[in-house]
């Protein structure tokens, strides 16, 4: 039997990029983040418990510019995952699903999320807890 040369699926390049996409995306990287951000606490809870010279280790990391890039990045991705869980809930009681208003949730979402993330990083060093 003749195979038939069936058409590919359209790829990532062929799609303009949008929002919608941008947050679906975003949501699930956040979601992983998020994970891996949960099994640090973990293991700075572990640290903890075995005294204070692995818990100072764990403090000097955290105090380090890579990890307070990775405490920022992973703060956003808390607010930002928080901030669009709450506006798929909205969706599913079946409120903001026309277009504009799904694109304007999208944008309030990720906007939202970075001023709040710089607003809490903001009260913790004026609180002198960050640095």
């Amino acid at each position: 039997m003749a195979s038939r040369q069936r058409p590919l699926s359209p790829h990532l390049q062929v799609y303009r990029w949008q929002i919608q996409m941008v947050t679906s995306i975003l949501h699930r990287v956040t979601g992983v983040v998020l994970s891996v951000g949960a099994l640090l606490i973990g293991a700075a809870v572990v640290a903890l418990l075995y005294g204070p010279e692995p818990w100072d280790w764990v403090r000097t990391a955290a105090a380090s510019w890579p990890g307070l890039v990775f405490l920022f990045a992973w703060v956003w991705a808390f607010v930002y995952h928080l901030l669009n869980g709450i506006r798929h809930l909205v969706q599913d009681v079946g409120l903001g699903c026309s277009i504009p208003a799904f694109v304007r949730s999208s944008w309030l979402s990720v906007i939202g999320s970075v001023v709040l993330t710089v607003a809490i990083f903001a009260i913790a060093v004026l609180r002198g807890g960050l640095l």
